[in-house]
């Protein structure tokens, strides 16, 4: 009878795993899930910047009818349009640029300037950069178009506004974010339409604004995610397998 008690330990161990086995079974079903949804979003991603960096290298065409504009299907679209400017009506939102030595930003303003169309509302256009020194416009007199002209740009959806952006402030002309909505009403815009126009770059422009400012650069960190969520589910396994090893061997508490 007394040499019965060593064969049933083992018996007892397993019986004690079947717990912390189901929990571990659980969290690893989990990681493995979370991991392969990552993989999932990887794909989506990079047909998302596919889609992205083939509207912006098309060649340029109108914009979309009033009331038919849709972010989805016309976001980041390379269009042309034709207006006269309303110089006296443009608008400065902070903002930085990249500089002229690598990793270096410069600090200054996005001008962002009504153009009114032939047919069809006002289209707010951001006709590019301009540093700090040259917030006037009377600094930048060469910078000024007047007259009719053709502005060629990508397609932007209105810029939300996240907790950490301070709220704008239109009486003192303050504005942090490119707001379509907000600054067309503070120019008393009404007819405007709900998109802006990031304007092109123009080759060998020498005055400010400069456009040509927006990069479509898009986070793509799902396979990186991937992996941890994946390495955290190996951990897993060899954290269980040590534990249940040494508990199988060791046997039940006494």
């Amino acid at each position: 009878m007394t040499q019965a008690a060593p064969r049933a330990a083992p018996r007892a161990a397993w019986r004690d795993l079947l717990a912390p086995g189901l929990a571990s079974l659980v969290a690893l079903a989990i990681l493995l899930g979370l991991g392969t949804w990552q993989v999932g979003r990887k794909t989506e991603k990079e047909a998302l910047i596919g889609r992205i960096v083939a509207r912006s290298k098309a060649e340029p065409g109108p914009l979309p009818a009033p009331g038919a504009w849709d972010a989805g299907r016309d976001e980041f679209r390379h269009v042309r349009v034709t207006g006269r400017f309303l110089n006296d009506q443009e608008t400065l939102v902070h903002g930085l640029a990249a500089g002229d030595t690598p990793g270096r930003a410069l600090q200054g303003y996005y001008v962002i300037t009504p153009l009114v169309r032939a047919e069809g509302g006002p289209v707010l256009v951001n006709r590019g950069f301009v540093p700090t020194e040259l917030k006037r416009p009377e600094d930048r007199q060469d910078g000024i178009v007047e007259g009719e002209t053709t502005v060629t740009g990508i397609l932007r959806a209105s810029e939300a506004r996240s907790m950490f952006v301070p709220a704008p402030d239109p009486a003192r002309g303050e504005w942090f974010n490119r707001d379509v909505a907000g600054i067309a009403a503070s120019r008393g815009l009404a007819d405007a339409a709900p998109v802006l126009v990031e304007a092109d770059a123009v080759p060998g422009q020498t005055s400010w604004p400069r456009g040509g400012q927006l990069r479509v650069d898009l986070p793509n960190n799902h396979l990186q995610y991937a992996f941890t969520w994946f390495g955290i589910a190996g951990c897993l396994v060899g954290v269980f397998s040590v534990y249940a090893w040494r508990r199988l061997q060791d046997g039940p508490p006494t």
